[in-house]
C-alpha cells in the first residue's frame, strides 16, 4: 500500500465581537482529526471577549492577526494571502466544523485534483447552544447551475486549491453580503466542483445578530448585482426567485407600518 497523501490544509477564521461563539469555532479546528493544517486566526480589534478566548488557544494557532480591517471579506483575504496549504477555506468565528470535516475534504481532493470547489451538499443548522436545529442541502453541479437556477452556496467546510484563490484574486472586498456567491462563479470557471453527498461536515449558527438573518433586502440585491454581472439570463429562476423574496419583504414592510 502507497503512503496516503496529506496535503497542506489552510483554514481561515475571520472574526469580529463574536466572543460567545469564538472558541467552540477555534476548538472545531483544533480538534479535527486530520494532522497537517495550517490555522490562521484574523480579528479586526474585537471590543469583547474575543483577545482572551484567542490567547487560551494562541499556542495551538498557527498565526494570528489582531488588527483593524475593512470587513469581513479584507479580514478573510489577510489569511488566504498568508496561506501555505495546498487547500484553504474560511470558517466564520461562530460556526464549526464537525471533526472528521478536513479528513474527508482531502479525500475527496485526493481523488479528483482538477476541481475548484470541494464541499458538502448537507449543512446543519445549529442554534446559541450549538444543538442541531434544521438540515440545509443543495447540489450545485456546474456553474450555470449557480448562476442561474439555485445561487445558494454551502460555504462552511468548502475549500478550494490555494493556487485558484490567487489566480482569480482572493475574495472581492467590494461586496458586504454574497462574497462567497462570488467566489465559487470565478472558481468554477477554471475547474469543476465536487461533492460530498449527504454527509454534514460543518454547522452554520443561526442567531439574531448574522448577516444572513439582519441582510433582508440589501443581501438580495447584491445576490442581483453578482448574477447580473457575470451573466445569469434575465428570466432566470435566480433572478425570478429574488424578485418574489424581494416582493415579500415590501409586503412585509408595509404590513408592519400599517
Amino acid at each position: 500500500m502507497g503512503t496516503p497523501l496529506l496535503p497542506k490544509v489552510t483554514i481561515v477564521t475571520p472574526s469580529y465581537n463574536q466572543g460567545q461563539f469564538i472558541e467552540a469555532t477555534i476548538c472545531s479546528v483544533l480538534n479535527q482529526t486530520y494532522p497537517n493544517i495550517e490555522y490562521i486566526v484574523v480579528d479586526g480589534g474585537s471590543t469583547d471577549q474575543t483577545a482572551e478566548v484567542i490567547r487560551i488557544y494562541q499556542n495551538r494557532i498557527n498565526r494570528v492577526i489582531c488588527e483593524k480591517d475593512r470587513g469581513q471579506s479584507d479580514a478573510i483575504n489577510k489569511g488566504f494571502r498568508l496561506a501555505s496549504g495546498d487547500l484553504v477555506g474560511w470558517i466564520n468565528s461562530d460556526d464549526v466544523l464537525y471533526p472528521g470535516c478536513i479528513s474527508r475534504i482531502v479525500e475527496l481532493y485526493n481523488q479528483h485534483q482538477d476541481g475548484s470547489i470541494y464541499y458538502s451538499n448537507v449543512l446543519d443548522f445549529i442554534n446559541e447552544q450549538g444543538e442541531k436545529i434544521d438540515l440545509f442541502r443543495v447540489n450545485i453541479p456546474n456553474r450555470q447551475h449557480l448562476l442561474n437556477k439555485n445561487y445558494n452556496v454551502i460555504q462552511p467546510g468548502s475549500f478550494y486549491p490555494t493556487r485558484l484563490i490567487r489566480r482569480v484574486g482572493f475574495v472581492n472586498e467590494t461586496i458586504h453580503y454574497c462574497m462567497d456567491l462570488d467566489l465559487w462563479l470565478r472558481l468554477l470557471e477554471h475547474g469543476p466542483i465536487y461533492t460530498l453527498n449527504q454527509e454534514s461536515i460543518a454547522g452554520c449558527r443561526r442567531w439574531g445578530a448574522t448577516k444572513t438573518s439582519t441582510g433582508g433586502r440589501k443581501f438580495l440585491h447584491d445576490i442581483r448585482r453578482v448574477l447580473q454581472h457575470y451573466g445569469a439570463t434575465p428570466f432566470a429562476q435566480n433572478h425570478l426567485r429574488i424578485q418574489y423574496y424581494l416582493f415579500k419583504h415590501l409586503m412585509k414592510e408595509k404590513l408592519s407600518m400599517a
